[in-house]
């Protein structure tokens, strides 16, 4: 097999065991003859090695002329090739294993997969342009960390909190401090900006709502029978909203005639890719738990290899790569793998087997070996190693992804569990969990209520407040497949990999197993891939 493009070497090393840094791969598709290259890479690399290194290409680029690693001087190239690929693989590696169709669709919205046959006409593999490719991370905050659980440090993140999310609401509302306010006379009119310090109901019905801003706190009445009463049914504790109205004749207490949240723009105009390229959004993979799917994994990775995913070319993965240890009692017993180490070396192994030229992207989440207080730094030094396959982009939870240009906010999920507990039925529920998600995308904070399910870090700054407005919302933990579109904001829970378990069993939660959803960049549309 000709090697003359990246992806091709790619797949030669890294979809039959090894996988490659990319400025390695570089090297070998740059040099005079790729195929001799790489059979010399693959003999000269030791037996244990999982990982080929630029400092291994570059070894054998420095001992010229390059020869043939069998000790024959009149082998062929094609000879010296099939020597290094059956090091690797044992066989070919121009033949794939075998693909099945995934099952029949659990409805017309989520297509049944297609094994290579099924597409008609010839196909030379996946051949992505590199050079076309664009990822960045922002938000990340791996390494940053700055929080000593000191009491200055939780002044210090509600303070930014108030200050982001009061400059979204300053140009709705004239905003005057609670301690300007409360020198003010009776009957005047009256705009405040701040986080929700106490919701509770009056003997007559109506809704008393305590703000608090950097000046002190103002009580804020919201009559029952107004309009406005039916948002406070939305309201989390900690949350940062704008309220209107006029002062009681003592001014004593702010009678709100309209409030308004951070919110998406109803104009939101989002960024799409200038070429037609896809992202497949999964996450809750829960490797060495018993009930992990391990055969729709399979099929999902197949299905990459075939013609019809020739236009994936990037893996979103948002947290709970493992089933982790020690999460909730007695969970020892229904594990597969009982070290921790183990489960990621095990999903580093089953991530081995999606194409080589993806570009992916790890968050944590909350069954992952990390602390467990949002915002979650990046796995640390010992879990990067382990999980060096195709070489990951391994950032902290949450941040915001950009793939050619377009802006996507990964996060776990965990406050998920908080907004559906919190707020009514028909505005969050598991069976609709992108419905919670629009109500984090209305709060422009990813985890806005403090103190509850969610456990939150003291930093210098809020890294979970969502100053910029995302073009996709990627979440899991729930285990519920929903995807909507909120100010047009594609909001998209992937469901998991993890059949259900005992605890889901007594909670009457019935997981989405298996799913793929795969995003076009180009147009934001989606079509959900089912393996299970």
């Amino acid at each position: 097999m000709p090697l003359e493009t990246p992806a091709r070497i790619v797949r030669a090393l890294v979809s039959r065991g090894y996988n490659a840094e990319r400025e390695a791969v570089t090297l070998i598709a740059g040099s005079d003859d790729p195929g001799l290259t790489l059979a010399q890479v693959v003999e000269s690399t030791p037996d244990d090695a999982l990982r080929i290194t630029a400092v291994h290409v570059r070894e054998v680029l420095a001992s010229a002329p390059v020869s043939d690693p069998s000790g024959s001087e009149t082998a062929s190239d094609d000879e010296k090739t099939s020597s290094a690929h059956r090091k690797i693989s044992g066989h070919d590696t121009d033949s794939h294993p075998p693909v099945s169709p995934a099952t029949s669709p659990a409805s017309p919205d989520v297509p049944e997969s297609t094994s290579p046959s099924e597409t008609g006409g010839s196909w030379s593999g996946r051949n992505p342009d590199f050079s076309l490719r664009s990822l960045a991370i922002a938000n990340d905050m791996t390494g940053e960390s700055t929080g000593t659980g000191e009491y200055d440090d939780f002044v210090k993140v509600f303070r930014d909190r108030y200050e982001k999310l009061s400059k979204m609401l300053r140009g709705r509302v004239n905003h005057r401090p609670a301690k300007a306010i409360s020198n003010m006379s009776g009957g005047e009119e009256a705009e405040l900006i701040g986080l929700v310090n106490d919701v509770r109901s009056t003997k007559s019905g109506h809704w008393l709502i305590e703000l608090e801003d950097t000046t002190g706190t103002f009580p804020c009445l919201v009559m029952k029978d107004r309009d406005t009463a039916d948002a406070v049914n939305e309201l989390l504790m900690d949350e940062c909203i704008a309220v209107q109205g006029t002062l009681s004749s003592d001014a004593g207490i702010l009678f709100v005639d309209s409030l308004h949240f951070p919110d998406v723009p109803r104009g939101h105009r989002p960024n799409t890719a200038d070429r037609h390229v896809q992202a497949a959004l999964i996450s809750d993979v829960h490797v060495g738990s018993q009930e992990f799917m391990e055969d729709a994994w399979n099929e999902f990775a197949n299905w990459l290899h075939t013609e019809e995913a020739e236009h994936v070319e990037y893996l979103l993965i948002a947290g709970d790569m493992v089933e982790g240890v020690g999460v909730y009692p007695n969970q020892d017993k229904e594990l597969t793998i009982i070290d921790i180490y183990e489960q990621y070396e095990a999903f580093s192994e089953h991530l081995k087997q999606v194409p080589g030229d993806l570009d992916i992207v790890m968050i944590p989440g909350n069954h992952d070996a990390v602390r467990l207080a949002e915002p979650q730094p990046g796995f640390d030094e010992n879990l990067r190693d382990i999980m060096s396959a195709h070489d990951p982009r391994i950032v902290s939870n949450p941040a915001m992804v950009n793939l050619e240009g377009v802006n996507i906010l990964m996060y776990h999920g965990v406050s998920l569990d908080e907004v559906i507990a919190e707020l009514p039925a028909e505005k969050a529920s598991y069976d609709e969990p992108h419905k919670a998600m629009y109500q984090l995308l209305k709060k422009r904070h990813v985890a806005p209520q403090f103190g509850g399910h969610t456990r939150l870090a003291p930093e210098e700054q809020d890294y979970l407040v969502m100053e910029e407005v995302p073009d996709i919302f990627h979440t899991g933990h729930v285990h519920k497949l929903g995807w909507g579109k909120y100010h047009n904001v594609l909001a998209v829970n992937s469901g998991c990999w993890q059949s259900q378990t005992d605890f889901q069993k007594s909670v009457n939660i019935n997981p989405d197993s298996g799913y793929a959803p795969i995003v076009d960049l180009d147009t934001l549309s989606m079509t959900v891939r089912k393996f299970s």
